[in-house]
């Protein structure tokens, strides 16, 4: 389940791309909402307890770290790991530095999964409107369809990696807690970004609301 669920996310936000316009459809924009208050829930109910309980003094350090890498990565992106992403003239072009930038998020991502079923489903909820939005962004930007399959595959296989890196080498234990640490900062900024931008404007939408209400319940109760 560990490996599979962030594969079929990547195939459902594809599939998703072909049969509505993501950045239109209401629907579409209250599944990100719901994916950004769930993932943030899901990180402050269970990974942040976790690395502060270590007693590891530079955890909050590796966290703040984590927050200024996903920053540096939304440079080269543009946001896509927060739904957000503008359409550029066609070009034939393979976005390498997209897939770069988001396959070393999806690396750090795939980590932690192995010991919260949780955060695997927290992680999962959140890739759907993500490899949606990625999806669209490929398919109009004028690269073949078997370079954005391609594309898309890579992106879909770096979660699983990082969860199978993790379990498979236990030398990796000895810098877990820095990964963690790493891990929380990314899923910080990432989260309250999405919910930010859901509320942009300063105006008011209760369905938003209440899908964010739902998604911190949640995360929450299981």
């Amino acid at each position: 389940m560990i490996y599979t669920l962030p594969l079929l996310a990547v195939v459902a936000g594809y599939l998703i791309s072909l049969f509505i316009k993501p950045s239109t459809s209401t629907g579409f924009q209250l599944l990100l909402s719901f994916s950004g208050a769930f993932l943030l829930s899901v990180t402050v109910f269970e990974l942040l307890p976790e690395v502060y309980t270590s007693g590891n003094e530079q955890v909050g350090l590796f966290i703040m770290l984590g927050l200024l890498l996903q920053i540096f990565l939304e440079f080269l992106s543009k946001g896509v790991e927060h739904g957000h992403m503008h359409h550029q003239e066609e070009s034939a072009k393979f976005p390498l530095l997209l897939l770069l930038s988001l396959s070393l998020h999806s690396l750090l991502e795939g980590f932690p999964l192995n010991t919260s079923t949780d955060l695997l489903h927290g992680v999962v909820i959140h890739k759907i409107p993500v490899a949606a939005i990625l999806s669209t962004f490929l398919i109009h930007s004028g690269i073949s369809k078997g370079r954005v399959i391609l594309f898309l595959t890579i992106f879909a296989a770096m979660t699983p990696l990082g969860s199978w890196l993790h379990s498979s080498f236990e030398a990796l234990d000895t810098y877990s807690i820095y990964i963690y640490s790493l891990v929380i900062g990314v899923f910080l900024h990432v989260s309250t970004t999405i919910l930010f931008e859901a509320s942009k404007n300063h105006s008011f939408n209760l369905s938003k609301l209440a899908v964010i209400i739902v998604g911190i319940i949640l995360a929450y109760l299981i």
